[in-house]
């Protein structure tokens, strides 16, 4: 589990495609310290397996389904990623629970700066939509936010100074491919209420049953 707050600004320093998967070879000296073999590291909000370690950078591998279900299949060499460690038992929870599975892609739709913070617009995938909501939580390349304004196709975010120096979303320009990952919460409770429903459906449906039978055994 990962809480959104991204630890490093990494690099991706090369790309091997494969048959049905991509090999990412990154940069980033604060996540791989202590890193090994099968460790997990969020890159852009994807959790990602480590596969080799060596020095300030690891490998990990993408399959395809992956990279048709996020934007690490625009990623190349020199591109800059948001790297976060999953978060220790027992450690404060900075942003919101992230699981790193990407939910749907967006794209930068609009940049609105402003004196101290910055308004971001995204798209947003209308099957998503109905997870996002005015001042709930939302995290964009692996990034924990607080959504401004909600709409049906798309969602503003607004951006302090250390998340425009300290992430991708500080240069990344309309049109730019985002990774979203929705409040698992929400999923959740959906759900758990669209079973309740259908129990309460079926139980009618059986009672409605047993009180016809009734009624034809009385007569």
């Amino acid at each position: 589990m990962f809480t959104g707050i991204v630890e490093e600004l990494g690099e991706v320093t090369a790309v091997e495609t494969l048959a049905d998967a991509c090999r990412f070879r990154l940069r980033g000296p604060v996540v791989t310290d202590g890193a090994k073999h099968g460790d997990s590291i969020a890159v852009n909000g994807v959790c990602l397996t480590v596969v080799e370690h060596e020095g300030e950078e690891f490998t990990a591998d993408v399959m395809a389904e992956t990279l048709n279900r996020s934007s690490l299949g625009a990623l190349a060499v020199g591109s800059r990623v948001n790297l976060e460690r999953p978060t220790a038992v027992g450690a404060r929870l900075g942003g919101h629970i992230v699981q790193g599975h990407v939910d749907g892609t967006g794209e930068i739709v609009a940049r609105t700066p402003s004196e101290h913070w910055e308004i971001v617009e995204i798209s947003l995938p209308a099957h998503l939509s109905r997870y996002v909501v005015e001042k709930g939580s939302i995290t964009v390349d692996g990034i924990s936010l607080t959504v401004v304004e909600a709409g049906t196709d798309r969602f503003t975010v607004s951006l302090i100074p250390t998340t425009l120096a300290l992430t991708t979303l500080g240069h990344k320009q309309p049109g730019d491919p985002v990774n979203l990952e929705v409040d698992v919460v929400a999923k959740y409770v959906e759900r758990l209420l669209a079973a309740g429903q259908a129990g309460q459906t079926g139980q009618a449906g059986q009672a409605g049953q047993a009180g016809q039978a009734g009624q034809g055994a009385a007569r």
